[in-house]
């Protein structure tokens, strides 16, 4: 339980985080689909640790293609 709360914190710092270096070219909704997508990836893995990082570098990858 623990674990899932901390990565939920982790993941609700991404999008804080994309939104501050994205907020010029794409929306907030963008923005949140982009993370909820890259985390929707990661589901069953069974080593959590490092999804907030991995979901952040893809995530961000998706908005930087996206913004042309």
């Amino acid at each position: 339980m623990a674990d899932t709360t901390r990565e939920e914190d982790a993941i609700s710092g991404v999008v804080e985080r994309l939104k501050g270096a994205f907020s010029a070219t794409h929306s907030q909704d963008e923005i949140e689909a982009a993370v909820a997508e890259a985390h929707a990836s990661f589901i069953g893995r069974p080593v959590r640790e490092f999804v907030p990082v991995l979901v952040e570098r893809k995530a961000r990858a998706r908005l930087h293609e996206s913004s042309g």
